[in-house]
């Protein structure tokens, strides 16, 4: 029994399992990828686009979850991916020193994701290196749904080698990475001047809080895309601007 949000989870029917660490390596200079075994949690759930879980961290002595998403699942083998951006945190302490044979807790509950049908016509998608991982399991859902959707992606940046980070972007795909700056206001006024007012485009945005809300604003509000047509999640808060 980790926490109270453990309880609160377990009432609401969330399922745990157990991970075992397969393999671990470094993708980029902050970016650190870990594959493990599920423990029966690919079978017992399905896989969909942009799947996450939760896991639990020690935090000096107190749980600590964060959630993170699948990377190339696949239920014939029941492993998958994980990937964590380089930074202080209990999280990724963990991650960096996980080996194979390692064992993390997970729980399952409250991802849910599925294409548009039928597609639409246009996909744009807003997000960060945090985000790529459900970017990239969007782009291959697009590719693999029949015809060639096109998409538009803007991904922000905080260090220049997360612009080397691989992407799932196909030719009939734009790719625009924004650096970070103004606590993620440029991120939002780059998304906010470039994407165009109606069409049945789709939208989906998952980068830090305050950029998400002014980006959700300026299509609801100054666009008036209808609610059925923009899907959002902020992926982290900033401690401060």
């Amino acid at each position: 029994m980790r926490n109270w949000e453990d309880l609160v989870l377990r009432a609401l029917g969330a399922r745990d399992y157990r991970l075992t660490v397969v393999s671990a390596e470094r993708v980029a200079d902050h970016y650190h990828r870990l594959l493990v075994e599920g423990g029966g949690l690919l079978e017992a759930n399905g896989v969909h686009p942009t799947m996450w879980i939760r896991l639990w961290f020690d935090n000096n002595g107190r749980a600590h979850q964060r959630a993170y998403t699948l990377v190339d699942p696949d239920p014939t083998t029941g492993r998958f991916g994980l990937e964590f951006a380089v930074h202080d945190g209990p999280a990724v302490t963990w991650a960096l020193g996980a080996a194979p044979g390692d064992t993390i807790d997970a729980t399952v509950y409250g991802s849910s994701f599925a294409l548009p049908d039928p597609l639409p016509g246009h996909v744009y998608l807003v997000g960060d290196a945090a985000s790529v991982p459900a970017v990239n399991s969007l782009l291959d859902a697009l590719a693999g749904a029949g015809p060639e959707v096109p998409a538009t992606v803007w991904l922000e940046y905080a260090h220049d080698d997360d612009r080397d980070l691989p992407l799932r972007n196909r030719a009939h795909h734009t790719v625009t990475w924004v650096p970070r700056k103004d606590g993620g206001q440029l991120l939002a006024d780059t998304v906010c001047a470039e994407v165009p007012a109606g069409g049945d485009g789709f939208h989906w945005i998952a980068s830090e809080a305050k950029s998400n809300r002014a980006i959700v604003r300026h299509l609801r509000k100054t666009l008036g895309i209808p609610k059925s047509h923009v899907y959002s999640m902020a992926y982290w808060s900033a401690r401060s601007s």
